[in-house]
């Protein structure tokens, strides 16, 4: 049977920690006088960020690529069984349906060259005309 008390776990321990930061709660800020307790804001050299997963990518986007190429690469990999490299054509098309890719990419992917094999998310980009990065930055 659990101990009832004072422990880090007990429901007296809540009840104290809900009293000292009530009137946080209440003032919807901090009011501690130590400012090291405090949260930093973000750094003002951060890159915007959007809480949106349907919007585009901003921020981070490498050299000779802009964000529809970012994205849609990302989509490619993240729909790609990583074992099917080296891949073929209908090795890329059979690998994104059985991910359920959406029809975006795979209408792009249907524009993938025959005839050829592609050892990684690159090669399939640069097959598609998407641009890419030289080297990381």
């Amino acid at each position: 049977m659990a101990e009832k008390g004072s422990g880090p776990d007990s429901p007296l321990h809540d009840d104290e920690v809900k009293k000292r930061l009530e009137g946080e709660l209440r003032a919807n800020r901090g009011i501690r006088v130590e400012e090291e307790h405090e949260p930093e804001p973000a750094g003002e050299d951060q890159p915007a960020v959007r809480r949106s997963p349907e919007g585009t990518l901003e921020g981070g986007t490498p050299p000779g690529m802009t964000g529809d190429d970012v994205e849609l690469r990302s989509d490619l990999a993240r729909h790609l069984d990583p074992s099917i490299y080296p891949a073929d054509r209908a090795a890329v098309l059979d690998s994104l349906r059985g991910n359920n890719a959406p029809d975006n990419v795979l209408a792009r992917a249907e524009n993938l060259p025959g005839g050829q094999q592609f050892a990684n998310v690159q090669d399939i980009a640069r097959a598609l005309g998407l641009g890419v990065e030289e080297r990381r930055t």
